[in-house]
């Protein structure tokens, strides 16, 4: 992957629906050099799909968080299916380290947030957690740029 695709992709992070046409008058080049790269790198695999973030998932859900999970003994399949049927929780991580799962949700006020806190910790084999309040959210492309206008 050499530096124009690099930009390619740069562009695609901040606007995933950034046309052909758009992608090469911003890089300089032709739409169809443009268009053969993308191909490229989806037949390469390291453009694997596209995305759109809702507006539902910023403001329906203001309060957001990750919560670290240690599980005690074999229930692991047992309380990610347990999770998996809280509406609330957004999306589910296996880890290694400290903790064996990560939780991520989210809800419309505190005491709601703090009543699924509550509920998880009532899950058996549960044995330890930790949560962290997501604050604001800033995509990758986003914070190196911000990093190289600094």
């Amino acid at each position: 992957m050499d530096e124009i695709d690099q930009k390619i992709i740069a562009i695609l992070r901040r606007n995933a629906r950034a046309s052909v046409s758009d992608l090469a008058l911003e890089l300089k080049i032709s739409r169809s050099t443009v268009r053969a790269r993308m191909e490229r790198l989806k037949s390469a695999g390291d453009i694997l799909g596209y995305t759109v973030v809702l507006r539902g998932d910023v403001f329906e859900q203001p309060v957001r968080g990750i919560m670290m999970i240690k599980i005690e003994g074999k229930g692991t399949q047992r309380i990610v299916d347990h999770l998996y049927k809280m509406t609330e929780v957004t999306a589910l991580h296996t880890t290694n380290g400290k903790w064996d799962l990560i939780v991520e949700m989210g809800t419309d006020t505190l005491v709601h947030f703090d009543d699924v806190l509550r509920r998880i910790r009532l899950i058996d084999g549960i044995s330890a957690s930790e949560t962290n309040l997501l604050l604001s959210t800033k995509r990758a492309s986003e914070a190196r740029r911000n990093v190289l206008l600094d």
